[in-house]
């Protein structure tokens, strides 16, 4: 009996030590599975660690191995490729639709950028649907520069009053008419794009019209010029802008000296007011196109006194000495480089340069030794800080012969021909008038000043209908307007 209760006790025994160790087997597998489980997440949050801290590792921590990001460069590609499609609609709305066509072909993969296609058909569509420009009906205005106080411009009963009222345009006068012009359907283009430049073996030059100048329908193509952009002394403290200056950007603004002595800067002339108008309405200009600035060079251009007598003290008229006067400092070399930066800036916007002549010659009358003596004048002090122009706008609005023509034999148009002029332009205040020669442009322009629009709205002169509604640009703070 003893012996079998000793046989039930091992047996039992060994089934509970088999029952122990599977136990323990499956606690070693669980823990086993648990430490696997332990070294991945560990892992995931080293690497998510790493990719939130610029997969950077800690020391002591396992960073795992990644391939290098390419976010950089598809950033960087795709920054580009925005950069072009903005440009080239910028140049779409100023009607260059080839320039803004080659522009979005040069996106990488254009044949497969599904967006780049659909703009390039946009603006080739745009293209076909646009007509010729009659250029025979381009109409060609200008202003001098622009009344910022009229309370200062018109006041008095001098000879300068007088003349503000009737040859100068205000501020609020010249914002009005641009936008009133934009608004029925006015494009400014340039001079230039009436007509076609040709230049034979012999280096002659020949122009023909130009007949391929496209526009949308109902568009008006129409020339701009600005006459004296010189800031003569006479203008001193009557309300006109001072110079022409380069704000933080680079841009050209003016600088305005206020009665209390004050100096301000801001756009208070043509220059800087049609710069941004465009910025705002690229569609208001035919491939960025401004204007013509007409200048003489007496008192120096844009402000700047950078005629040779400033530096020579030599043959000052009585304002010109009592400025040097008030500026003991002044340096000329200086003065002419600061012109030239500002001049460059000026053009780059879209503007040319032309010659009103140095001292404001009226050549009709003028002899042939005067014009030739003025002339060198003008390409000794004035085209160095503008460049080279093959412009020139006659000032006191003469010209150099008939309305039928520069015929064959006339010493002036031979001599100013020689002097490298191919464009000329009077004042000829009718709605039209454009003469394109073998060897040279001629153009008729358009006072859009006081003595112009009050004329329409007092008189009912009529000549500007065709622009605008004179009645709704008058400033009423013109009460007068004195007899030429």
């Amino acid at each position: 009996m003893k012996g079998l209760g000793t046989g039930k006790k091992t047996r039992k025994s060994s089934k509970k030590k088999k029952s122990l160790i599977i136990k323990g087997i499956i606690l070693l597998i669980m823990l086993a599975i648990l430490g696997v489980c332990v070294v991945f997440l560990v892992k995931e949050l080293t690497k998510e660690y790493a990719n939130n801290n610029g997969n950077q590792g800690t020391e002591g921590s396992v960073t795992p191995s990644a391939e290098p990001s390419a976010t950089p460069e598809v950033d960087n590609k795709a920054e580009e490729r925005m950069r072009i499609l903005e440009e080239a609609e910028l140049r779409a709305l100023s009607y260059d639709y080839d320039g803004a066509v080659e522009l979005l072909n040069t996106v990488e993969d254009a044949a497969l950028d599904a967006e780049v296609q659909a703009r390039i058909t946009e603006y080739q569509e745009a293209k076909a649907a646009c007509v010729p420009v009659n250029i025979n009906e381009v109409t060609h205005i200008f202003y001098h520069s622009l009344i910022v106080e009229p309370e200062l411009g018109f006041a008095g009963n001098d000879s300068i009053a007088a003349g503000f009222k009737q040859w100068m345009t205000t501020i609020d006068e010249f914002n009005k008419i641009t936008q009133t012009m934009y608004d029925n359907g006015y494009v400014l283009v340039s001079l230039r794009d009436l007509v076609v430049e040709t230049t034979d073996d012999n280096g002659e030059v020949h122009f023909t019209p130009n007949e391929n100048l496209m526009l949308p329908e109902g568009k008006k193509a129409y020339v701009l010029s600005l006459d004296d952009l010189s800031y003569y002394h006479s203008y001193d403290n009557r309300g006109i802008a001072s110079k022409i200056v380069l704000d933080g950007n680079g841009e050209p603004t003016c600088e305005y000296i206020s009665q209390d002595g004050t100096v301000i800067t801001g756009a208070y002339d043509c220059v800087p007011l049609l710069d941004q108008f465009v910025a705002e309405h690229p569609d208001a200009s035919y491939k960025g196109a401004k204007g013509i600035i007409a200048l003489t060079g007496y008192n120096g251009i844009l402000g700047y006194r950078t005629d040779i007598a400033y530096k020579t003290r030599e043959n000052l008229d009585w304002d010109q000495e009592e400025w040097l006067e008030d500026h003991p400092d002044f340096d000329w070399d200086a003065e002419c480089a600061e012109a030239k930066k500002v001049a460059d800036a000026i053009k780059e916007n879209g503007w040319e340069f032309a010659s009103h002549t140095w001292g404001h010659v009226a050549v009709g009358s003028a002899s042939m030794e005067r014009i030739k003596a003025d002339t060198e004048k003008w390409k000794s002090y004035v085209e160095p800080l503008v460049g080279e122009t093959d412009m020139i706008v006659f000032a006191h609005g003469e010209d150099i012969g008939s309305w039928r023509g520069y015929e064959e034999g006339n010493e002036k148009f031979e001599y100013f021909k020689s002097q490298g002029y191919n464009y000329f332009c009077n004042v000829d205040s009718t709605q039209y008038f454009l003469q394109i020669r073998d060897n040279y442009v001629r153009m008729g322009r358009r006072n859009l000043d006081g003595y112009r629009i009050w004329k329409d709205v007092h008189e009912g002169a009529g000549l500007l209908t065709d622009l605008f509604d004179a009645s709704e640009i008058l400033d009423p703070k013109r009460t007068d307007m004195p007899s030429l």
